[in-house]
């Protein structure tokens, strides 16, 4: 059974910090590749930034410089770091594993953890 457990999420004002964390268990975490997004009230669920299994990180334009996506395949985590945060990062984070294999893609979703950026 795959399990995700998200945390770091939480109320900030604009201009900190938060540091979200996914732990997986039930996969072999260091084959997948394993991203982070986002969704707004009323919005889609976006791609925040994504990690390869071999470590290639990938951000969207609107998080460039102010977001770190980085894994421990130890602890297999996955973590978001996010600074200088803006009223418009505000939305439900969700975790993903993603791998693709001969049968198709599996992939995996966490429950979500809430950011607010609010004065």
């Amino acid at each position: 059974q795959v399990q995700f457990v998200e945390s770091g999420g939480g109320l900030v004002q604009p201009g900190g910090s938060l540091r979200l964390s996914c732990a997986a268990s039930g996969i072999i975490f260091s084959l997948y590749g394993m991203g982070w997004y986002r969704q707004a009230p009323g919005k889609e669920r976006k791609l925040v930034a994504r990690i390869s299994s071999d470590g290639t990180t990938e951000y969207v334009d609107s998080v460039k410089g102010r977001f770190t996506i980085s894994r421990d395949n130890a602890k297999n985590t996955v973590y978001l770091q996010m600074i200088n945060l803006k009223p418009e990062d505000t939305a439900v984070y969700f975790c993903n594993a993603r791998r693709f294999s001969v049968r198709g893609i599996d992939d995996y979703w966490g429950q979500g953890t809430q950011v607010t950026v609010s004065s």
